[in-house]
């Protein structure tokens, strides 16, 4: 018994001996190895719940994400939260582009996906899509830790907010303008990640070497604080509707090459939010009664907005109830007062579920309204409109330059509450209508007659213009006499019609393709009625003048005309109206200001008509034109009243008094600056060459370039037929007339159409087309006039300027070498 325990105890060791011989050495973890949970996060861990959990431990940031979100795509926005000088503003959105969080084998990647092109799933060309447009890794982190019920997967996060990962940062134009060479990284960290139900928020400081920073220029660097916000999208996205350019909106838009077409299209749709009927009102909605949506838009006024404003900025969200209306929905836009500390302590202004009009300390005399939208169907997810303190500044400005004439209340430097409210209320509803999305509608305010807006029946019914996205800002064509007319626009006709097209659901619609035929009978109901036209806003060179920023009314001429008087009112009582005792003369120097400007947009309003060419939007069932030339007659109009109002000398914005208090020199020189800039927008490359274009398709019909240069030229140096004294004024505009000229004997080709509906740029090859000659025989025949003139005018110094212009004219003529 006992020797036989003894053998099996012997085996034993022996076999333990043997194993222990043959097994590998315990390998300690790397630090890429997957690590026990609470290893990873441990007891330090400051830890914030929300779509992500998101630990903080000393400097480092981790991301415990669920494994029921790998794969799903999520929008990344950058934007600036903190800059300095120079470098853009609060709120100012960088990049943006849709994400990927993918799990692969020890790590997670982080890849970027892109919507640009598609096909449908269930096309054979799907597959060439697809292998063309491989979804590029962005960033890859290695798994640290698994949670312990194994749903959770932890990586840490802190090197892609703290280095130069560049989608995250500044983007590639700005490091191009300011010479940015490297990060900083001892001076680059994240200032915080918040998690939110459905979005995260990450702030860091980035601080990049430049070689041309536009502000601290002696640090050498630029130091700007983003913020990126990754937004998870709707697992099911919203139907689309499909856009139409003569309804403004602002778009998405895909190449989809699954279409039936014979070639890739550009699939283009709305920016919207997703306005729903309940199940249990479709009935109701059927039938025509109003119904609440599933989900209201709501609109928070930010805790830093002053009390006495709140009202108006909640007023000028809920007017566009009335819109919402028309597309069949009640208390489909609200707003609301944000809770305060104490009822909500997590409540902010960053987390995605809510909209927030934001009330930012800044110097900048503006507001804005970007939003967030799904760029696979276009849906808002979200949108806060930035109010910047200094834009009652803007307001006061415009108000007074444009009423103060006819109402008393804008007869100060300083505005009552009520009226400033009133102003608010005005810009918060047309900040709001581009939250909802729609763009500036330019072409609006041409709908009225120009007597209309003296009516004060007709403008406490329709405003200032039937759409408040258009910059028809206050009514300057209203005359003293003209008791009770309205000041400025409301929601409008045309937002009414844009909000029921784009917003009434189609309940019978299945895709965006069954959407289009009711759609279109929409549009077709009010073709050719100008309240219910869109007219995109135009960068760069003005091409159709019944689409333009600022002005009113059907007719520039006799508009610019009333608001010429009215500035002639406004002159001789600038003094009174903008001075207090014991104070300065800055109101008075910053409301004539204002004069200049306004005058100088009634001379850009007049001056666009020439050369001008209209365009209503059509589609190929409707009768006539989209593009059309302003008529031959108008054109002539519009140069006789610049000939008549600024090319004669405008005398009446010459007030001594005024110079006398707020400048030692410059009256002569504001002057030669109004005059020049319209004359050279006169003779721009672009106007001249329609001008040519229009004779070659229209003959005796056209307004013809040397018809205009002749009539220009017979204007600006009319003294040489009367022999009268040629003044200061006037000598520097005819100097201008001759720079202008010699600019266009040598100025290089101008190139054509843009991608963008914007930007209007006429193609002009210099060299070869009429313009050239056109301008060669002007000179010719002004050399001639001023030879004649010289013996008619008894003047020493209009003699001397004459004699001085036959030189420049014979230099441009015969240059030497």
């Amino acid at each position: 018994m006992f020797s036989c325990n003894t053998a099996k105890k012997a085996a034993k060791s022996k076999d333990a001996a043997s194993a222990s011989a043959d097994a590998k050495p315990v390998k300690k973890a790397g630090k890429d190895d997957i690590q026990p949970y609470d290893k990873v996060i441990t007891k330090e861990a400051k830890t914030d719940d929300g779509l992500f959990k998101v630990h903080k431990i000393d400097d480092s940031f981790f991301y415990e994400i669920p494994d029921s979100l790998f794969e799903r795509e999520m929008l990344m926005v950058t934007r600036i939260a903190k800059t300095a000088s120079g470098l853009g503003f609060g709120g100012g959105k960088q990049n943006e582009q849709v994400l990927r969080w993918q799990k692969k084998d020890k790590k997670v990647l982080l890849r970027v996906v892109s919507h640009n092109v598609v096909a449908a799933d269930s096309l054979p060309i799907h597959e060439a899509v697809v292998n063309s447009n491989f979804e590029p890794v962005l960033f890859t982190f290695p798994i640290k830790a698994i949670s312990k019920d194994s749903l959770h997967t932890v990586i840490d996060v802190t090197d892609l907010f703290s280095k130069d990962i560049k989608p995250l940062g500044l983007p590639e134009w700005s490091r191009k303008n300011y010479k940015v060479s490297r990060i900083e990284n001892d001076l680059s960290y994240i200032e915080s990640i918040k998690s939110y139900p459905l979005n995260i928020e990450s702030r860091h400081v980035k601080t990049y070497n430049a070689g041309d920073p536009p502000s601290n220029s002696d640090t050498g660097t630029i130091s700007i604080e983003l913020n990126n916000s990754m937004i998870l999208l709707p697992k099911v996205p919203m139907m689309r509707r499909m856009f139409d350019e003569r309804v403004g909106w602002f778009t998405s838009n895909q190449t989809d090459y699954g279409l039936e077409d014979q070639r890739s299209k550009t699939v283009t749709y709305l920016d919207r939010w997703r306005l729903e009927v309940k199940d249990e009102d479709i009935e109701k909605f059927k039938r025509g009664e109003l119904v609440e949506p599933k989900k209201q838009i709501v609109y928070y006024i930010d805790r830093a907005t002053p009390e006495k404003w709140r009202t108006y900025i909640k007023q000028g969200i809920e007017d566009w109830q009335v819109a919402f209306e028309a597309a069949g929905f009640k208390n489909a836009i609200i707003a609301k007062d944000p809770p305060t500390v104490e009822e909500d302590p997590e409540w902010s202004p960053e987390d995605i579920r809510y909209s927030v009009v934001r009330y930012l300390a800044s110097p900048i005399p503006n507001a804005n309204g970007p939003h967030v939208s799904d760029p696979r169907s276009g849906e808002i997810l979200e949108s806060d409109i930035n109010w910047y303190h200094n834009v009652m500044s803007l307001l006061r400005g415009w108000f007074f330059v444009q009423t103060a004439a006819i109402n008393p209340d804008a007869q100060s430097p300083e505005f009552k509450d009520e009226i400033m409210g009133r102003l608010i209320r005005f810009v918060s509803s047309h900040e709001v209508g581009h939250t909802l999305g729609l763009p500036h509608n330019m072409g609006s305010s041409v709908a009225y007659k120009v007597e209309d807006l003296r009516s004060a029946e007709f403008t406490k019914k329709y405003g200032t213009a039937p759409s408040i996205m258009d910059y028809a800002r206050f009514n300057y064509i209203a005359q003293p006499e003209d008791k009770g007319v309205a000041l400025m626009p409301d929601i409008g006709v045309y937002d009414k019609y844009a909000i029921s097209w784009g917003y009434r659901p189609i309940l019978d619609a299945k895709t965006p393709e069954d959407e289009k035929k009711t759609l279109d009978s929409w549009i077709l109901k009010y073709a050719g009625n100008p309240m219910y036209r869109f007219g995109h806003q135009q960068a760069g060179d003005v091409v159709d003048p019944s689409s333009q920023t600022e002005d009113l009314g059907d007719d520039a001429m006799l508009a610019s005309e009333y608001g010429i008087k009215n500035l002639k009112r406004i002159v001789p009582n600038l003094i009174k109206w903008t001075t207090k005792n014991g104070e300065g003369y800055d109101d008075l120097d910053e409301m004539y200001g204002h004069v200049i400007s306004q005058f100088n947009r009634y001379m850009g309003h007049v001056s666009n008509n020439i050369g001008g060419v209209y365009e209503h939007y059509k589609t190929s069932d409707q009768a006539g034109a989209v593009y059309t030339y302003v008529d031959k007659n108008h054109q002539k109009r519009a140069l006789d009243f610049i000939q008549n109002n600024l090319f004669e000398t405008p005398e009446w914005l010459l007030d001594k008094e005024i110079f006398g208090r707020i400048e030692f020199a410059g009256s002569t020189e504001r002057v030669r600056g109004l005059q020049e800039r319209t004359l050279n927008n006169i003779l721009s490359l672009g106007k001249m060459a329609r001008m040519i274009e229009n004779e070659a398709l229209n003959g005796n019909e056209a307004y013809k370039l040397i018809d205009m240069t002749r009539d220009l030229r017979n204007g600006v140096w009319s003294e040489l037929r009367s022999g009268k004294k040629i003044d200061t004024y006037r000598r520097n505009l005819q100097r201008a007339h001759i720079d202008r000229l010699e600019y266009l004997m040598t100025a290089e080709n101008q190139s054509g159409r843009t991608n963008s509906p914007y930007v209007k740029s006429t193609a002009v090859n210099t060299s070869q087309s009429d313009i050239r000659a056109v301008v060669r025989a002007e000179l010719v025949s002004l050399q001639s006039a001023i030879r004649s003139g010289l013996g008619r005018t008894g003047d020493s110094m209009s003699r001397i300027h004459l004699q001085d212009a036959l030189k420049r004219i014979d230099a441009i003529l015969n240059p030497k070498g």
